[in-house]
């Protein structure tokens, strides 16, 4: 097998959903027309990016979003095996980050965050008070620092669906464009644009099934090098970037584009449709786990560890939120996130790509990720 088999093996999963997400955008984009009897115009450059936008009559600017958690909830069963410990907050306040944090990419805040639990038996609820409890109290404390209401819910029991020991979680949210009614959709993105990185907390929600697969190989609780449990590290929580998209917006720094590092890792760096160069010239030093995961997770297929641009094009990597700011409000951008505290780190710039082929290239690990490994328009 050949190294581009062996990446494209690891990728596949993505590359197995990614073609359905392009055939709803096509028929998606031919419901449009509906909301002319509401006197409602969608805009349409926002459909293939995180948050799907609308405005209404009288001008106010509209943000959708679903998204799901995915495997983790896994992850918080297996943990709560070995320490007794319930982790179902952070389950909460995972889920909601992914919800939120994919709306701010458009500049849109959340105002109302809804949640969907289907169970495989409706007793998942019952059993353990203090579990539900926990996912209720994550997901409510998430909410505030989002500065959305938990707006309600669906609770279905899929039987014969979903195992009966087991929920998937997933939600949607509102929002609102506040930012002088601009949304942030790519069209301000231009070469000299400066990238910026918030860390990621470690693995998020993204890639949890290759890391499950090291869990039931090497034990949840194998112990990391800083001597921190395995599933603990897994379970770190998302962080609320959204608050900091906020913050830049009442500040007056408007992005000319927005980036949530969730799925297909670093490749997402190459969202936006035009003909773009991402070089990256410094990274952050990624989490213990992703280096546990690399040198335990052995490809079905392939019999291989993961190589590093596997890794990069699969995980966060140490890589949560970039902004593509422009020269001019780069050092603006520098000062308030020294200010507000949060740690941020000067990746790199934008080019345009002289072959008019998009591409993302992480110069200290010289990797190029080109446009045909993201396929999700």
């Amino acid at each position: 097998m050949t190294k581009k088999e062996g990446e494209e093996d690891l990728f596949r999963a993505y590359a197995e959903l990614d073609p359905f997400k392009r055939v709803a955008q096509f028929y998606a984009r031919q419901t449009a027309g509906n909301l002319e009897r509401h006197g409602i115009y969608e805009i349409s450059a926002s459909r293939g990016e995180s948050a799907y936008l609308v405005v209404l009559p009288d001008g106010t600017g509209l943000a959708h979003v679903d998204e799901g958690l995915g495997t983790k909830v896994l992850v918080a069963d297996a943990m709560h095996l070995i320490t007794g410990r319930c982790y179902y907050d952070a389950i909460g306040q995972d889920t909601v980050a992914m919800i939120v944090n994919d709306m701010a990419t458009v500049g849109a805040q959340p105002v109302m965050v809804g949640m969907h639990i289907a169970s495989g038996d409706g007793k998942w609820f019952e059993e353990d008070a203090e579990r539900a409890e926990a996912l209720c109290r994550g997901w409510a404390s998430a909410c505030t620092m989002a500065g959305a209401a938990w707006g309600g819910g669906e609770t279905p029991a899929l039987q014969d669906i979903v195992y009966t020991n087991a929920v998937v979680l997933s939600g949607s949210a509102t929002g609102t464009i506040e930012s002088s009614g601009h949304p942030i959709l790519g069209g301000r993105l231009m070469a000299g644009d400066v990238l910026f990185g918030l860390p990621s907390s470690g693995i998020h929600a993204n890639g949890l099934t290759m890391a499950r697969a090291v869990g039931a190989k090497r034990g949840y609780d194998a112990l990391l090098p800083s001597g921190r449990m395995y599933g603990e590290a897994l379970l770190t929580p998302t962080p609320i970037y959204a608050q900091f998209v906020a913050l830049l917006l009442a500040n007056g720094l408007l992005p000319s584009y927005i980036m949530n590092i969730t799925g297909h890792g670093w490749r997402k760096l190459m969202r936006h449709a035009g003909p773009f160069a991402y070089i990256i010239e410094d990274i952050p030093v990624p989490q213990e786990e992703f280096e546990f995961i690399q040198q335990n997770y052995v490809d079905d297929k392939t019999g291989l560890n993961p190589s590093t641009e596997q890794m990069y094009g699969s995980f966060n990597m140490g890589l949560g939120y970039v902004f593509a700011m422009s020269s001019a409000q780069a050092d603006a951008f520098e000062r308030l996130a020294l200010d507000a505290g949060t740690g941020f780190i000067r990746l790199g710039h934008v080019e345009v790509a002289g072959d008019r082929r998009k591409r993302v290239e992480i110069r200290p690990r010289d990797i190029t990720f080109k446009a045909e490994s993201l396929q999700i328009r």
